[in-house]
């Protein structure tokens, strides 16, 4: 595999890998989604008065509620107690702690469904390029273009894991949502920076034209050869062959058309078109930022994840204010995460930037899986199928897994005396991102500290990729 391939794979690498458990390959071929079962059949330990408070498991267990199902339809009655969760929060993060599985992609579908449905929610966001966002968006809103050739068009390269059936189903679903209600629609946001399509070029250089045209020519000289015109992979790969001054040099142009554009900002009929103008220069921006460090240099990565999760963050921020839409936001765990995993290699993640910025209006919920399958590249860059066996005692997993229920949410904020002090502790846990092994293979993370809200399911199943 080449080295920008190698390079871009981990930008999507989770923050850590599977810990105290043996990766076991299978066929390549992901198996088919599993059917829908009932999820409130317990299968832990029975809680009595005994045991109630002698052990976290059993603790949460009171606390937890359990979900009827992992599959998209059907009722959605089972997600009052994670409506009461979420209270008044404007951005919900919810996690996955594989890239590929289907049960982390249906049970997404589920709550965004009951977040549009009870909650008001109308903003899905997705750990992918903010140009991708725009053209889903387009899709989802008027129906421009073939969703399948969307999918296979912008999920390239680490970002492949979007393209599945599971994610198909979702944006299907957010397709005759918005056509039922075409005057309260949802929309869709692409937070990320590791690509940056042409119909950004397009959209700043004609916003120039028509409303500042004393810039038009100099931006259209800062944006000369950086406009794609191939697929995203092998635009990203051209571009990090690049020296290291040339990609700086580059980022230092379009960080110019940014500040060209804020020396007069819109005002009345112009304010909305100039916001939207300068926070696609600024997307341009983002991209080329991420590409100017050092990706050679070890030393480099700390500030080049800072870079990249806080411009997620930002993004979010900036949509959810710019629209006052209330958004439903995927990603890795490790990137919705309240503190990082590994803070030497990560120094803050995308959800500390939403928490410090919107407080209580930011919900971080994890999503964590006792054993199953899951897709991801091997560490020769080759889309494999894995699975992994029980997770060994004293993993987050373990504990999760002897909890009552199968399938479950438990609010982590209100957790039972007898469980804080587990919350609090250190403890394994499964961390799967676009390779596997990750990394770091032993990341120990305190539950109470990382997330709000936590979603177990005790088994998964590799998603359905579309190629």
């Amino acid at each position: 595999m080449n080295k920008p391939k190698t390079l871009l794979t981990a930008l999507l690498v989770s923050l850590g890998a599977t810990l105290a458990v043996s990766p076991v390959v299978s066929a390549a071929a992901p198996a088919s989604p599993p059917a829908a079962t009932d999820a409130a059949v317990p299968t832990g330990p029975k809680e009595t008065t005994t045991t109630a408070f002698l052990s976290p498991e059993a603790a949460l267990g009171r606390a937890a509620h359990p979900l009827r199902t992992t599959e998209p339809r059907g009722g959605l009655a089972d997600l009052r107690p994670f409506g009461r969760m979420v209270g008044d929060a404007r951005v919900v993060g919810l996690g996955e702690a594989t890239h590929s599985s289907h049960e982390f992609f249906t049970v997404k579908q589920r709550v965004l469904r009951y977040l549009v449905e009870e909650k008001g929610f109308r903003a899905f966001a997705l750990e992918a390029p903010w140009s991708t966002g725009l053209r889903l968006d387009a899709y989802l809103l008027r129906g421009e273009g073939d969703l399948e050739r969307i999918m296979d068009e912008e999920f390239r390269g680490t970002y492949r894991w979007w393209n599945n059936a599971e994610y198909r189903d979702l944006l299907r679903w957010i397709r005759a949502y918005n056509v039922g209600h075409p005057e309260d629609p949802v929309r869709f946001v692409g937070d990320d920076s590791g690509f940056a399509g042409a119909g950004l070029y397009d959209a700043v250089n004609a916003y120039a034209t028509a409303v500042r045209p004393e810039l038009a020519s100099e931006i259209a000289e800062l944006y000369r050869g950086l406009r794609p015109s191939t697929d995203a992979g092998t635009y990203v790969d051209d571009y990090l062959s690049k020296p290291l001054d040339e990609r700086r040099a580059l980022a230092g142009r379009t960080g110019r058309a940014v500040d060209l554009l804020k020396q007069r900002p819109g005002r009345g009929p112009d304010a909305d078109a100039y916001a939207w103008a300068l926070q696609h220069a600024t997307a341009i921006h983002q991209m080329t930022t991420l590409y100017a460090f050092d990706w050679d240099d070890p030393e480099s990565v700390p500030d080049l994840m800072l870079h990249r999760d806080r411009v997620m963050a930002e993004n979010i921020i900036w949509w959810q204010q710019r629209t006052g839409a209330k958004i439903a936001l995927s990603a890795h765990n490790g990137h919705i995460a309240l503190k990082s995993y590994i803070p030497d290699a990560y120094p803050k993640v995308q959800g500390d930037f939403l928490r410090e910025k919107l407080g209580d209006g930011y919900l971080s919920v994890g999503l964590t899986f006792g054993h199953g399958s899951f897709n991801a590249f091997d560490r020769n860059g080759t889309v494999r199928r894995f699975a992994v066996g029980p997770s060994a005692p004293g993993t987050t997993e373990h504990v999760l897994d002897r909890v009552r229920y199968r399938d479950f949410m438990v609010d982590l904020r209100n957790a039972p005396a007898a469980a804080r002090a587990w919350l609090a502790s250190p403890h394994g846990v499964k961390n799967i991102g676009a390779t596997y092994p990750g990394i770091a293979d032993a990341p120990q993370i305190r539950l109470a500290q990382s997330y709000d809200v936590m979603i177990h399911l005790q088994r998964v199943e590799a998603a359905r990729m579309l190629e």
